[in-house]
C-alpha cells in the first residue's frame, strides 16, 4: 500500500459516541472511524469507512494508528468489533497493550 496523502484526523467524541474523521485535500468526502464509549476504561471500535477517492493511501490505518495511540495515552482498552481494526491489529502485535478480546 502507498501513502500518497497525509489525512489531517480529528476526533468528534459526544457522550458515549465518538469517531475520527480523516480529511484529505482536494477530496470531499471524509474517511472515518467510529466507537462506542463503555466505559473510562473501555471503548468499541464498531465501523471505519473509506471512500473509494482514498482507497489504497492508507487512511484507513491511518485512522486505526490514531486510535491506538489516544488509547494508550488515555490508558484504555479497544474492543476491535469493527472487522477492519480487528485485522490490522493482528497485522501489528506491538498493538497488543490496547486491544481487549
Amino acid at each position: 500500500m502507498i501513502d500518497t496523502a497525509t489525512p489531517t484526523i480529528t476526533l468528534e467524541h459526544e457522550g458515549a459516541k465518538g469517531r475520527y474523521v480523516a480529511v484529505v485535500s482536494g477530496i470531499a468526502d471524509p474517511a472515518e472511524l467510529t466507537f462506542s464509549v463503555v466505559n473510562e476504561n473501555l471503548i468499541i471500535a464498531d465501523h471505519t469507512g473509506v471512500p473509494d477517492a482514498m482507497r489504497g493511501m492508507g487512511i484507513g490505518k491511518a485512522l486505526v494508528e490514531r486510535l491506538v495511540a489516544d488509547a494508550r495515552e488515555k490508558k484504555i482498552k479497544i474492543v476491535p468489533l469493527c472487522p477492519y481494526v480487528n485485522a490490522q491489529r493482528q497485522k501489528h502485535p506491538e498493538w497488543a497493550d490496547v486491544f481487549q478480546g
